[in-house]
């Protein structure tokens, strides 16, 4: 009696035949539906549970700072005077009064708006690259072979940064005033300092006159024309003597942080690319330029991302040491909106400047972004996402056969 034909022997893990098939068409195919986890279970819980930890963090700051800023919003598009609630009965829709006032409608409003903007591009213009250009000079400094001591001059670099603005700002006071340091400094070199916080006169107006043009009588062409209630003569003044001290502070005070950012950079180049570098007989100036300098460019971004958005807020020093003056000459957007606030209880406008000066902000941001973006990964990037775009397109629903 013949036994029956057993067939082909299958292994402890083998399954029944259509199921193998099924699955070799998943894992050979790769176009196949992928299946999804269930909601359930132990990814449900641990989700759950990171909501849990985050909440007290959502609860805060939903508190402190989402809902104040709708609030300043509201006010923003409000008349109210700063008395009671801000949104109590009294309190009506004013749309987009208070922004017309500050930046169409002529007038005092109009004016100073645009004369704290002059004000703040100047500083932008130029605290952030004279405290980034001395940041990465000390960085390289402190960063030497050579130099001996370097704790103290990391520390002695960066105590500024650490110590009170106000103390600062009270310190230099004395510094700039008509018989300080910087005045008797000069005297010994034969000039005859200014009056630095009482002198209004911009420093590019001053150039000009010492190049002999007659600046009380300036071309007719800029002096008559006008742009946001300020003529082109008055946009082109500079940063007045006064705000030039007010930068020579910010760039003292601000420097070492950024040298620290820069110094880690430095540390975390190997040693090896510029030794590389050195071998090949390049200079130390085309070193610096074509490794160290590329090789810093996430950081310098960051320094110029940080630099811009605290330019642009300054107000303490301003609060300090001039409170606008003279002749409105360091008045600024951070501080206009302080004083047209809790000053002159033009709450309406105060909460527009402010938003405005948040557009600007993120504005010069992505313009910066976008300036100093890497071309070359910005192409890959784009090059990518066509091909992802391409395969998606290409790629149509596949059938699972058993």
């Amino acid at each position: 009696m013949s036994e029956p034909n057993p067939g082909p022997a299958q292994g402890p893990g083998s399954g029944p035949a259509p199921a193998r098939t099924a699955a070799a068409a998943k894992a050979g195919g790769g176009r196949g539906r992928r299946e999804r986890s269930p909601r359930g279970g132990i990814r449900g819980r641990e989700g759950l549970a990171g909501w849990l930890f985050v909440s007290p963090v959502i609860v805060v700051l939903g508190l402190f700072l989402v809902v104040p800023i709708v609030m300043a919003l509201w006010v923003s598009l409000s008349d109210w005077n700063g008395q009671g609630s801000p949104f109590s009965s009294g309190v009506h829709f004013a749309g987009a009064d208070n922004y017309e006032q500050i930046v169409t409608e002529p007038g005092l409003a109009q004016s100073d708006f645009m004369t704290s903007l002059r004000n703040n591009a100047y500083y932008v213009l130029f605290v952030v690259p004279l405290q980034t250009a001395l940041a990465l000079g000390l960085a390289l400094l402190v960063n030497g072979r050579r130099l001996k001591g370097k704790g103290f001059f990391r520390t002695a670099y960066y105590f500024p940064s650490v110590t009170s603005s106000v103390a600062i700002s009270v310190v230099f006071l004395f510094i700039f005033s008509s018989s300080g340091v910087v005045n008797s400094l000069l005297a010994k070199i034969g000039v005859d300092g200014p009056a630095w916080f009482a002198d209004p006169r911009g420093i590019i107006h001053l150039a000009l006159g010492g190049f002999g043009m007659n600046t009380d009588a300036p071309p007719s062409a800029l002096a008559d024309t006008s742009v946001g209630g300020l003529s082109l003569w008055d946009w082109i003044s500079g940063p007045s003597v006064a705000m030039t001290a007010i930068i020579a502070l910010v760039v003292w005070t601000t420097a070492g942080t950024f040298m620290l950012m820069f110094l880690a950079a430095l540390q975390d180049i190997p040693v090896e690319v510029e030794e590389a570098a050195e071998i090949d007989g390049t200079g130390r100036w085309q070193r610096f330029r074509h490794v160290t300098l590329p090789m810093l460019k996430p950081t310098l971004f960051l320094v110029l991302t940080l630099g811009l958005i605290g330019t642009w807020q300054v107000f303490d020093q301003i609060y300090v040491m001039s409170k606008g003056a003279p002749a409105k000459t360091t008045l600024t957007p951070a501080f206009l909106s302080y004083q047209s606030s809790f000053t002159e209880n033009e709450w309406g406008q105060g909460s527009a400047i402010a938003f405005i000066l948040f557009v600007i902000i993120v504005a010069m941001t992505l313009l910066q972004r976008f300036v100093l973006r890497d071309k070359d990964e910005a192409r890959a990037r784009a090059a990518t996402r066509r091909a992802a775009k391409a395969a998606r397109s290409g790629s149509g629903p596949t059938t699972e056969t058993a």
